[in-house]
């Protein structure tokens, strides 16, 4: 609040002020005001800088007010400290901060040096000459003779010791080329010239004291001495104003002190005689060949070349590029051209005629020039001005080296201190170059972004960004400017030829081609990204926008926007980086052992980590796909590398295994990249279509496929030999299986680490091919066991051919019809089934029971480990790409279920040919043959307990507990079958009467009481289900013959009604089979003859 407070009262200090001058020198206090050289009006004086205590002495004195004086006495009084007058004595303000100065000097101030008067050309009449003897009484010439032009070599020395970090050839503007070879310093010397032409048309070009300059002097050549890494001062030692401004100006353009008084001279000298002109119309390079004699130069080839730079700037300015045709002037340029040249050639001439060459040349040469210079003007926003340089290319060179005085000699990447104060003071060359707020920002623009590619520092890119932010678009300027940019307009020479560009087109064209060439292989000219690349982006997006308006305004329509701009910025980037890791790969190939392939894939994988980690964050503020752009590419690149090694292979070899899964990780990495850039983690259709998969796993999955194939074809054998060697005997008392069953499991194992250790990748297809073929080896396995078992029909005695009792010779042989007479299998066959004893058989069912056991636990490490290698992650990837694509993590895997149904299959068969041998082969004789013979008192079941229990007990000793109560009851099931035999086929030996049921029933409850021994063997519920349809029968034999006779007759009208009779192992006791036995085995008169007569049942035979 108290800094715009004190601003308030400055700025109405200056008006208050300035109005006040007004006023005393447009009244009668003042005699007479004579205008400084340059000046028409009061309008073109800066007031603040006129002395007030000269104007009040002049008018005090009623003397006249010579304002070049007031001006002198100004800038001369800013050298001593501020002082007001109080009647007892002068009072001085010191302007130090006291506080931080220490405590005031013991010593006497030193007294006030009297002020040297600088004399000041003030006015001449037409009729003095430059050189005459009157004038060098009131000229500056003398006051100058000890500045030598030893400050020139001095000048250009430091100028040679400047050395620039960095090339910056190939940015330069997009203009033609300067037919007479004009080079940078005569633009800098020139620049200079008219800047202080058009300062002294403001008032402003005085020239300092001879002391004053000397002092100067050093303090310059202290500050070109100083080292940079000394401290600067924070505030400028030099005078303040205008004054200062200039020396600031002439330092950093590095013109020596001698070229500046030499120019100012000549500059006021012009103006002699030409009484309200303004010196910025003044054709600056003509005026100063006539007004600045050889004589002013240390030596004669300092001034040639100072001549040669005039008429060069001439020639430039008003021939070599007109803006506007000369039309009938064109003789008038001719002649021109030809003047230049004899002025040149002048100085050939012997001494006594070179003034006389040269003076009539320069009287012809400002009539031709100045009558060029004059012509209409071209409808600009400069005023009425001398076109001394109508084509703009010049005039843009001129002003472009006035712009490089913002930056600091001693530190080029950093500006002056008061940059603003130069740049408001070169807008007054304007009028004079043709400059406009636009010219002005893009130039400025140019500048400072050279500067950045010469010096590297960011600060300057960053403000060249924000400088072209300011430049106006088209339709921000006025109508009048948008009329003179356009035909601001310059044919240039490029690789395509001949083009015609606008002036903003000269400007941004090069920074664009030179932000392009590094943006296009960011890769390497931003290796570590940062902020540097964030700003080289900002600029070439700014210039974008500018020229896409230009070739708009130039009906050059396009149609690529800032994603399109970016989007080939990452294409060419990436492009370029792939080439260089393809390259550098090869070149290792042959000194490394892995593939380049595979080499290339991980080198390829470092690149996109960088580029999304690094690059991709800038690009997305211009384009939020960078990342999706550049994997996309890559993704591409690698596949042309990796289609051909696809198509050649032809089998699983090292370089297979090597390249596959590099390519197949990289394929996911880059997946996961695309996916995980967006938001809703898929990935985009347009994008999806430039996707084209590897589908590595597709070509690998038919090398991975002969590989299951030839191990499959292994197995088998392997199987086969293992169950041949299988002596069926206990490992141990613990491992109660086969050893076979052992090593199936370990080569099912070995080819599934096999196989998964394979690191190519591969499909749920391969694996269910290799499941199934393990699934049909453990079916051989158990087929092979169970074929060593033979039919179960042969362990079974034939059955007796059925006959009808008989009283004196019991029941006699006799067919009722054609019956399959059994023959007991032949010794061959016999000692197989000797062989297969009861503990081989329990092994057997033992090594079954194992397989099927570890049939879960191998599929669930299947599946763990097919996780493993093809994760959850894996399968959206690849989904996001094709939907086709199958996830085995989601489905019930039952790889293993034909074996498992085929070994429970095949315990259930040996369990039953156990059982059956037990009953029907090692008992026969007990049970079969001996049970109820001759009848039922003399041969109980009870007999057979025993044998059963030892019978049991061997089963129980080597059968593992799961297995136990399957086999008890295929025995139990067997003891009844074997009962039912006995009872309903026993043969013509066997009779029942009808008191034999209960003792039947009792034999039947004992056999059930040792199967369920009290609870310790068969739960009592199972044993009473297979022993119901055996008592059903027992029960029959307890009934009256004319009962079963009427139930007979009653099964046997059902089954002519349609029912079948069910013959088989299940006797039913309503069953009319099951009848008939029980007569026939019935000790009955009644039975006899009813069978006899019903169905032709003969006695037997005795």
């Amino acid at each position: 609040m108290e800094e715009q407070t004190h601003l308030e009262l400055v700025q109405r200090y200056r008006r208050d002020r300035s109005t006040l001058l007004n006023y005393i020198m447009s009244s009668s206090l003042i005699k007479k005001v004579v205008m400084p050289p340059g000046a028409v009006s009061l309008d073109d004086v800066d007031l603040d800088q006129v002395s007030i205590d000269y104007v009040i002495e002049c008018a005090k004195k009623g003397l006249p007010l010579e304002l070049s004086e007031a001006i002198r006495m100004y800038f001369d009084s800013l050298d001593f400290p501020p002082m007001s007058s109080r009647g007892l004595g002068d009072e001085f303000f010191l302007v130090t901060d006291v506080e931080s100065s220490g405590p005031p000097p013991t010593w006497a101030p030193p007294p006030v040096p009297t002020a040297l008067s600088s004399p000041i050309i003030t006015n001449l009449s037409k009729s003095q000459s430059l050189h005459s003897e009157q004038f060098r009484e009131v000229s500056v010439d003398e006051e100058i003779d000890d500045f030598e032009d030893d400050d020139d070599q001095i000048s250009d020395d430091h100028h040679l010791t400047r050395r620039r970090p960095n090339d910056a050839s190939d940015l330069m503007f997009c203009l033609p080329s300067f037919a007479t070879g004009i080079t940078d310093d005569d633009f800098r010397e020139t620049s200079y010239e008219i800047f202080l032409a058009c300062v002294g048309a403001a008032g402003g070009l005085i020239v300092p004291s001879k002391e004053k300059k000397r002092d100067k002097k050093s303090k310059i050549l202290k500050k070109l001495t100083r080292s940079k890494s000394e401290s600067v001062a924070p505030q400028s030692q030099g005078p303040p104003g205008v004054i200062g401004l200039l020396e600031t100006m002439r330092v950093q353009l590095e013109i020596s002190e001698a070229m500046d008084l030499r120019t100012r001279r000549g500059l006021l000298h012009a103006l002699v005689g030409k009484v309200g002109k303004r010196m910025d119309t003044l054709l600056i390079p003509l005026e100063l060949l006539c007004c600045i004699s050889e004589a002013e130069f240390s030596d004669k080839k300092s001034y040639l070349r100072w001549q040669k730079r005039q008429i060069n700037m001439l020639e430039e300015g008003l021939l070599n590029h007109p803006a506007v045709g000369y039309g009938e002037s064109g003789r008038r340029a001719s002649d021109l051209r030809l003047l230049l040249l004899k002025l040149e050639e002048a100085e050939t001439l012997p001494s006594t005629a070179i003034e006389v060459r040269r003076t009539e040349c320069l009287r012809s040469l400002r009539e031709i020039a100045l009558e060029l210079a004059e012509r209409p003007a071209r409808g600009d926003l400069t005023g009425e001005v001398c076109h001394w340089a109508d084509g703009y290319h010049l005039n843009v060179r001129l002003y472009e080296k006035l712009l490089y005085s913002v930056f600091d000699i001693l530190d080029e990447g950093k500006l002056l201190q008061g940059v603003e104060e130069i740049l408001e003071l070169l807008k007054s060359t304007w009028r004079i170059l043709g400059i406009t707020e636009t010219i002005h920002d893009a130039c400025y623009a140019w500048v400072l972004f050279r500067q950045f590619v010469i010096t590297g520092e960011p600060n300057m890119l960053q403000l060249a960004a924000e400088q072209m932010k300011r430049i106006s678009l088209r339709e921000q300027r006025g109508s009048q400017e948008r009329m003179y940019l356009r035909n601001l307009r310059c044919s240039v020479e490029c690789e395509e030829g001949s083009r015609e560009l606008t002036f903003m087109q000269s400007v941004l064209l090069p920074i664009q081609k030179w932000i392009n060439k590094r943006l296009e292989d960011y890769h390497v000219h931003f290796a570590e990204g940062s902020n540097l690349m964030a700003g080289m982006v900002t600029v070439a997006m700014l210039v974008r926008r500018l020229l896409l308006e230009e070739r708009e305004q130039v009906r050059q329509i396009t149609t690529t926007s800032d994603q399109d701009q970016i989007e080939s910025y990452i294409s060419s980037s990436i492009r370029a980086a792939f080439a260089r890791i393809v390259e550098s790969v090869d070149a290792k190939a042959d000194s490394e052992r892995e593939h380049r392939l595979t080499s290339l894939a991980e080198e390829v994988r470092k690149l996109l980590k960088r580029e999304s980690t690094i690059y991709s964050p800038i690009l997305a503020r211009w384009n939020s796909q960078a990342v999706v752009i550049s994997a996309a590419l890559v993704h591409q690149l690698y596949g042309k590398q990796l289609k051909p090694f696809l198509d050649g292979a032809e089998h699983l070899t090292e370089d297979v295994a090597s390249v596959y899964p590099a390519a197949d990780g990289l394929e996911q990495y880059i997946l996961g990249l695309i996916i995980s850039s967006n938001e809703e983690g898929t990935i985009d259709a347009a994008y999806r279509q430039k996707l084209v998969p590897y589908k590595v796993e597709s070509v690998s999955g038919m090398l991975v496929l002969r590989w299951v194939n030839s191990q499959l074809g292994r197995i088998s054998g392997w199987v086969g030999r293992a169950v041949q060697q299988e002596r069926w005997e206990p490992l141990s008392p613990q491992q109660r299986h086969g050893s076979s069953i052992v090593e199936v499991y370990r080569i099912i194992e070995e080819t599934l680490e096999q196989f998964f250790t394979l690191k190519v990748p591969m499909r749920l297809g391969e694996l269910n091919s290799l499941i199934r073929g393990l699934d049909s080896a453990m079916q051989v396995y158990t087929q092979n066991i169970v074929d060593q078992l033979g039919n179960k029909e042969d362990l079974i005695p034939p059955v007796p051919i059925l006959t009808r009792y008989r009283k004196e010779a019991g029941i006699k042989a006799f067919a009722k019809k054609k019956l399959i007479d059994h023959r007991l299998p032949d010794e061959r066959r016999s000692s197989q089934i000797n062989v297969l004893s009861t503990s081989k058989l329990c092994v057997r069912l033992n090594t079954l029971y194992y397989a099927v056991s570890h049939l879960s636990k191998l599929e669930e490490s299947i599946r763990e480990r097919w996780s493993r290698k093809r994760p959850r992650e894996t399968f959206n990837i690849r989904k996001s790409i094709d939907e086709n694509a199958r996830d085995i993590t989601t489905q019930k895997m039952d790889a293993f279920d034909g074996s498992r149904k085929d070994i429970n299959a095949a315990m259930d068969r040996i369990c039953e040919y156990t059982g059956t041998k037990i009953i029907f082969w090692d008992l026969r004789e007990q049970f079969i043959d001996g049970l109820y013979k001759p009848c039922v008192s003399q041969s109980r079941l009870e007999m057979l307990i025993e044998p059963l229990d030892t019978e049991l007990a061997q089963l129980c000793d080597v059968i593992v507990d799961p297995l136990r109560d399957h086999i008890v009851i295929a025995l139990l099931q067997a003891s009844l079958d074997g009962l039912v035999r006995v009872i309903l086929d026993g043969g013509p030996l066997r009779v029942f009467v009808q008191s034999d049921s209960k003792v039947l029933e009792e034999d039947l409850e004992n056999l059930k009481e040792f199967f369920i021994s009290g609870g310790d063997g068969l739960p009592r519920g199972t044993v009473d289900n297979l022993v119901a349809p055996v008592l059903q029968i027992i029960r029959l034999h307890g009934l009256e013959t004319r009962e079963l006779i009427d139930r007979l007759r009653s099964a046997s009208e059902e089954m002519a009604s349609g029912n079948n009779l069910q013959v088989g192992r299940s006797k039913i006791a309503g069953d009319p089979d099951t009848l008939l036995r029980v007569l026939c085995h019935r000790s009955d008169p009644e039975a006899s003859q009813f069978v006899k007569k019903q169905f032709k049942i003969p006695k037997s035979v005795a």
